[in-house]
């Protein structure tokens, strides 16, 4: 697993942090003020967790004049899914390996 990877994974690990991206992914552009009213944290803990969210490529932050928006960077999900898509393929991989095992096993 690549660094980054691992850092978006940290990034989704808290609970109020996949909250904020599944809000954004439903709403789009967001600012932080309203993010935040949907949350039953402090504006000031919502900020924190934008901060990482961003800081692991998952948002992008426009600033306009006083406020700052919010929205979901596509390509940090191109990257978990390759990563899903490839821990699919080596268990598949596996399940085949096991299953040609049994198969000759009951020919034996």
């Amino acid at each position: 697993m690549s660094q980054n990877t691992e850092q978006l994974f940290g990034a989704l690990s808290e609970p109020h942090r996949v909250g904020i991206v599944e809000l954004l992914a439903a709403h789009g552009q967001m600012n932080s003020t309203a993010i935040s009213q949907e949350f039953p944290i402090t504006a000031a803990a919502v900020s924190q967790h934008l901060k990482v969210l961003r800081e692991a490529g998952i948002l992008v932050m426009e600033k306009q004049a006083q406020k700052r928006l919010y929205q979901i960077n596509p390509q940090a999900f191109d990257e978990l899914e390759s990563w899903a898509k490839q821990m699919k393929a080596t268990w598949e991989s596996r399940f085949t390996q096991l299953d040609e095992l049994l198969t000759k096993e009951e020919g034996a």
